[in-house]
């Protein structure tokens, strides 16, 4: 049985974002230290608020682990002379490692007998290694910023103000910036700040519980989970959801405590999302809906202190949220005055990039490639049936809000309000929908876009951005990606996939490049490539994420990637023909055909130079292949295709049986290499099947 470890570094507070990720790695990072330093470690809990974060390690072992080292020193043949006495090659060897010539043990190798010595090394105490371990550790986490204070030179998140480090109880003493370790915690800042002292884990939450301090997250959310509810219900209402926002507070609090709290009637004449977002970002209130849905004019703040008299809380809070609230009343009176029109022209004075002109210039480009998509943009059941009219108009005011007083505050609303003042003009719905559909998805979790207006502007968006960053040469590194052009991609990948909708992803690059020649410094031909590549990298990471073999990936994508959902399809079928008993010796055949094949001159096949049966056998064989793939290929129907391949196995295994490919008569040699390639081609509509090892 191992000994608990139990640490916790006591700081002034942490900012919420940074507590998550850094609990995370605490746990993974002691770990692997004590995996180094040989000491075993079962389970790592981390928690965490604002002024402390702590982790406890169950049965930790007592003492690194013994080491056993072999050390192999001369040959036996070289170490001793024809009269069985040791030479100088032994004796060097026994002094260096501080033995003598008797303690030498012969050791069999596969290049012959060694003469070598096992030596053991015992392992030190834990409770020694961690005065050393803890501090490296503590200093080694990673946080977005970090800070010096006072003299020091040291640097962490915030101020250390104290640390508690227990092993087995034991206090594990060590020096770190100008603190020095200890058995004791501290309480809630304000209403339980004196030292506590704290034996273990159950004894430190337990403690911290009594001084008002809930020290894990979990519970501390759940807790807080049921204030809120509690505290909607006395207004009759819900909270509105936002898992982050509920995060967010989680790690700004250490004991939750909530108060609700009213704003005046007129402020429910502002759009919801204004109401919600005026609360949550500014102030991180939670908004409350009624059971008709309808926003309510109460909100519930939470606070990190007990209080005495929640009314002057709660005032306070209104005061508060009432001048935002009267700011952003005024900003939308405002707004609302100006037509959208106006506002496009103010595009010509906003630079979207240095590089690639204004927002207004990007806006005349995805526009012309969003009527490109329209035109070229299929899906299942043929073309798409939107009007230019609306294409085109969407295209012209899905940016104008950019330069809204209410956007300029809260730049989060871009699109929401957007779609907000399009619908008070009397746009279009479709055109107003657009406005704030174009930007789906912001992030990996958000909802897809479901009108197609939408879904043109946004992809003529995208690609736009990308094909300008390429054109220019800032394209992502593996560090960095200050554009989101990783994002833009993937969503590109996602909406084709989720619609279904076949795009000749080569030609829509040419295109959107074409449109952007007089701002990009390369030359397309050279730019093109590089942003395939890269899109065709996003789909292979997103189908690896979803399942699909690498192989089975890499082969599918090797033979080429025009449309994003007809290689996902590809990619499908393959995985299921991949299953079938038959498929490793059809893929030794595939492969010997493409191997064989490759380099080979084009060519046609003159049936005339047949000599063998086998030969007329696999040439009828193949037209009936290309056919058959073909009609299913144009049907989409890529397991059929898939399918169809695997019937040509007996054909190639016959021919390659009794056909001498290379053949001394060079014509032979080239009209049978021909009829290898035109299998080969085939092959290649739906795969590479030499990258497949199986």
């Amino acid at each position: 049985m191992g000994r608990e470890l139990l640490l916790e570094i006591g700081t002034e507070e942490i900012p919420a974002r940074f507590i998550p990720p850094v609990l995370e790695e605490m746990a993974a990072a002691l770990r692997k230290r004590l995996e180094q330093e040989r000491i075993a470690v079962k389970e790592i809990v981390t928690w965490g608020t604002p002024r402390r974060l702590a982790l406890v390690a169950a049965e930790v072992a007592e003492s690194q682990a013994e080491v056993s080292q072999e050390i192999l020193g001369p040959p036996k043949a070289v170490a001793f002379d024809q009269y069985g006495q040791p030479t100088a090659a032994a004796q060097g060897f026994a002094k260096a490692q501080g033995v003598t010539v008797g303690d030498l043990v012969e050791v069999e190798t596969p290049r012959g007998v060694y003469l070598g010595i096992r030596k053991q090394t015992s392992g030190r105490p834990t409770k020694e290694r961690l005065v050393e371990i803890l501090p490296e550790f503590i200093l080694g986490l990673n946080f977005p910023k970090s800070m010096r204070w006072g003299a020091l030179e040291t640097t962490f998140a915030r101020p250390i103000h104290w640390i508690l480090a227990r092993f087995g109880g034991e206090v594990v003493s060590f020096p770190l910036a100008d603190v020095a370790s200890g058995g004791f915690t501290h309480g809630h800042r304000f209403l339980a700040p004196e030292k506590l002292e704290v034996k273990d884990a159950g004894e430190y939450v337990e403690t911290l519980r009594r001084a008002h301090v809930i020290v894990d997250p979990a519970e501390r959310r759940a807790f807080l989970e049921a204030e809120l509810a509690k505290a909607a219900a006395s207004v009759g209402g819900e909270v509105v959801p936002n898992p982050g926002l509920v995060e967010e507070n989680t790690f700004l609090v250490e004991y939750p405590s909530v108060v609700v709290g009213h704003f005046e009637d007129k402020f429910l004449a502002l759009p919801d999302e204004v109401l919600i977002t005026s609360m949550r970002e500014h102030q991180r209130y939670f908004s409350l809906r009624g059971k008709d849905g309808k926003l309510l004019p109460h909100f519930i703040a939470v606070n990190n202190t007990l209080t005495r008299n929640p009314d002057v809380v709660r005032q306070g809070h209104e005061r508060v949220l009432r001048a935002r609230l009267s700011d952003a009343m005024y900003f939308y009176q405002v707004d609302s005055r100006a037509p959208l029109a106006k506002w496009v022209e103010e595009l010509k004075g906003v630079v979207f990039h240095s590089l690639l002109g204004t927002s207004y210039e990007k806006m005349e480009r995805f526009r012309s490639m969003a009527e490109y998509l329209r035109q070229n943009l299929g899906s299942e059941s043929g073309s798409i049936a939107v009007s230019p009219e609306a294409v085109q108009r969407a295209a012209t005011l899905c940016k104008a809000d950019i330069v809204s007083e209410m956007v300029g505050e809260f730049p989060s609303l871009q699109g929401v309000m957007g779609r907000v003042y399009a619908e008070n003009a009397g746009e279009p719905k479709e055109v107003a929908a657009a406005i704030f559909s174009h930007y789906l998805p912001r992030h990996a979790d958000d909802d897809l876009p479901e009108d197609m207006v939408g879904v043109l502007v946004g992809l003529a968006d995208r690609l736009d951005t990308i094909c300008g960053l390429f054109g220019v040469g800032l394209t992502p590194t593996g560090a960095a990606d200050p554009y989101g052009l990783r994002r833009h991609a993937l969503a590109i990948i996602r909406i084709l996939r989720h619609h279904r909708l076949h795009l000749d992803i080569p030609e829509a690059v040419r295109q959107s490049l074409q449109l952007l020649k007089s701002k990009i410094s390369r030359k397309p031909e050279d730019a093109a490539p590089e942003i395939l590549e890269f899109l065709q990298t996003r789909l292979q990471h997103l189908l690896l994420s979803e399942g699909f073999d690498h192989e089975t990936v890499t082969a599918v994508l090797a033979a080429g990637c025009r449309d994003v959902v007809e290689a996902a399809d590809k990619v499908k079928a393959l995985e299921e023909v991949r299953k079938i008993p038959e498929f490793p010796a059809l893929a030794v055949a595939f492969k010997r055909v493409i191997n064989i094949s490759l380099g080979a001159a084009p060519g046609e096949v003159a049936e005339a130079l047949f000599e063998q049966p086998e030969e007329k056998m696999l040439y009828e064989a193949a037209a009936s292949l290309e056919k058959e793939v073909e009609e299913a290929l144009s049907r989409r129907n890529y397991l059929g295709a898939c399918q169809a391949l695997a019937k040509i196995k007996g054909p190639v295994d016959a021919f390659f049986d009794k056909v001498l490919v290379m053949a001394e008569n060079p014509k032979l040699r080239q009209n049978r290499l021909a009829l290898l390639a035109r299998i080969s081609r085939t092959f290649l509509k739906v795969a590479d099947f030499s990258k497949i090892t199986t």
